[in-house]
């Protein structure tokens, strides 16, 4: 499988939105985004116009980018958002959200989607007390999720729990990060997105996802 082994701040410059895709450095002043928030390249400050498709690609490729996941597996991710009740694009933020690695990284066991997703696929993460190695696998609530006992003295786990406080708090999680393990008290919904998602919490629209589910009704 292919794998992106580029520099993650030029992610957050192209899409025009902090992704928080390395941890810590997000939240400092060494930020790139922060320090030069327009596209990299020699033409990322001329300005232009976007089209409708445009403004639509782009608005995917954040949100895949985001969630590290391939186009093929957030294509499939929409499809199934798609045969459930519901509002499609509200179905797709809740799948994306309740991946296994993403419900690591919020549990404050990770300090990014990246890392968690190594976590879980070197069998560092236990779901109910079982060994669970697919980044994908999508939890429940009522599932526990917990670190293995021969890997809570990794350094990166240590410093991903010093770090978590920094982040927003999660309302669908309850975390207990001295005992390394955290409960899934319910699934995310629209209140969760409202300040989980990088923009929202502050009133500006965030991840739109009704334009992601224009561009894949074409």
């Amino acid at each position: 499988m292919a794998r992106y082994s580029e520099a993650l701040c030029r992610i957050c410059r192209r899409e025009g939105d902090k992704l928080y895709l390395k941890g810590e450095r997000c939240y400092s002043e060494k930020c790139s985004f922060a320090r030069r928030g327009y596209p990299p390249g020699m033409h990322g400050q001329m300005r232009r116009k976007p089209t409708p498709y445009c403004v639509q690609l782009r608005e995917k490729q954040k949100v895949r980018r985001m969630y590290g996941l391939h186009e093929t597996q957030f294509h499939l991710t929409f499809e199934r958002s798609e045969r459930m009740k519901g509002v499609t694009g509200e179905n797709l933020l809740m799948l994306l959200e309740t991946r296994l690695d993403n419900a690591t990284y919020r549990a404050g066991f990770a300090v990014n989607r990246g890392d968690a997703r190594q976590l879980v696929r070197h069998g560092h993460v236990l779901v109910n007390g079982r060994r669970v190695t697919i980044p994908s696998y999508q939890v429940r609530a009522g599932d526990v999720i917990e670190i293995a006992a021969g890997s809570r003295k990794l350094k990166r786990v240590q410093e991903a729990i010093a770090q978590a406080e920094r982040r927003p708090a999660i309302r669908w999680i309850d975390a207990d990060r001295a005992q390394f393990r955290a409960t899934v008290s319910s699934l995310p919904g629209t209140d969760d997105f409202a300040t989980i998602l990088p923009g929202r919490e502050d009133g500006t629209p965030g991840i739109r996802e009704e334009l992601i589910v224009e561009l894949y009704s074409k």
